[in-house]
């Protein structure tokens, strides 16, 4: 069974950094994907960022180009979501996601996996 374990959140003022971590128990260097979401209350999950294992292409949401990082470290099974610059905005529950199949990993139908959240909140 594939469990995603998330860590690394927590309170910042604007402005802050937070690097969130993911340890997948199983083997991430065949993966299709892995992915960081974020869902705040009333509104839907969205994607973040997607880092595509094969090609090691990363995207991002338009509203945190430029300010996040998304990086996988494949020998000890980690996803990793560097955040700088965080604006409250950023506030969230953050989820990890992976996926086998070949999908989109900008949206969650796709995903296969998921972790079981860490909260990020940003004050002003």
């Amino acid at each position: 069974q594939v469990q995603l374990v998330e860590s690394g959140g927590g309170s910042v003022q604007a402005g802050g950094s937070l690097r969130l971590s993911c340890v997948v128990s199983v083997y991430t260097a065949s993966s299709h994907c892995m992915a960081w979401f974020r869902q705040s209350p009333g509104k839907e999950r969205e994607g973040v960022a997607q880092v595509y294992t094969g090609t090691g292409n990363a995207y991002y949401a338009d509203s945190v180009k430029g300010r996040f990082t998304i990086s996988q470290d494949t020998a000890k099974n980690t996803l990793y979501l560097q955040m700088n610059n965080l604006k409250p905005e950023d506030t969230a529950m953050y989820f990890c996601a992976a996926a086998w199949n070949p999908v989109n990993c900008a949206t969650p139908p796709g995903i296969q996996h998921w972790g079981q959240g860490t909260q990020v909140t940003v004050s002003s």
